[in-house]
């Protein structure tokens, strides 16, 4: 081959290599699999209770239990598509309930005893207001606290009212809803749930006080009917001061007279 023609053809295989080089990272950009989505999170129930009002006690046991981590778990493994079958519902016992609760029964509490005592706080379902009526009717609803007896909730609802009794708790109203949208619901209760496996026998309860009859207003109505009376009496002693100094002025005319 002359000198000339082989500097040709290595010239022009030198232009072709870059062309096929960027042809195949073309095709390699196009067929790239995509990252995979990051996994659905649902709302925060750490920041939901510390926010919503007086519930500093039970998140506090629910963060040294590490139970709050077993009820996000749970919501953060529920996807769009399985509500029916999973989510979390979480009692969430009011500052003022664990405050009634005799403060020894709690603290004398083995770690393993408050887990399950929080445990029995929470299902592992979605729990909507429209489904208490069904719940009812139909028995006892099993707990994160599983097997454990005395760990399942009873339900009634009477007209719209709704209560939740647990082996020793008397009727725990359920006062409000905190959050509800699927798959996670959260519910204020007046009283805190106390299973009977936790608390062998019933722990002391202060009785919740009864608001007083008419308010301020009946207090506010005694001084006035008070001040009222004084006035009355007042004015009777000075009327009858008056009919005694006319009576003694006649007689002393009369006298005059005589």
């Amino acid at each position: 081959m002359e000198p000339k023609s082989a500097v040709l053809a290595i010239a022009m295989l030198c232009l072709a290599l870059p062309r096929a080089t960027l042809s195949q990272r073309t095709s390699s950009r196009v067929v790239e699999t995509p990252a995979p989505a990051p996994a659905l999170h649902h709302v925060n129930l750490t920041e939901l209770l510390a926010l919503a009002g007086p519930y500093g006690t039970f998140l506090d046991y629910l963060t040294r239990t590490d139970v709050i981590r077993t009820f996000q778990s749970q919501a953060n493994a529920t996807t769009d598509h399985d509500h029916d079958q999973g989510g979390v519902t979480v009692f969430a016992p009011q500052d003022s309930a664990f405050a009634a609760v005799d403060g020894a029964a709690l603290s004398n509490l083995t770690a393993d005893q408050l887990r399950t005592l929080m445990l029995c706080h929470g299902v592992p379902r979605y729990l909507p207001l429209s489904s208490f009526a069904a719940l009812a009717a139909s028995g006892p609803v099993p707990t994160f606290a599983g097997g454990v007896p005395g760990c399942a909730l009873n339900v009634t609802d009477a007209a719209g009212r709704i209560h939740v009794t647990s082996g020793w708790t008397r009727a725990a109203r359920l006062v409000s809803s905190v959050y509800s949208t699927p798959p996670v619901a959260v519910y204020a209760l007046d009283r805190v749930l106390l299973p009977e496996q936790v608390f062998p026998t019933e722990p002391a309860v202060a009785p919740v006080p009864a608001p007083a009859a008419g308010g301020g207003d009946a207090t506010d109505a005694v001084p006035a009917a008070t001040e009222r009376g004084d006035s009355n009496s007042s004015s009777c002693r000075f009327g009858a001061r008056r009919v005694l100094v006319g009576y003694l002025a006649l007689m002393s005319f009369g006298f005059l007279l005589m």
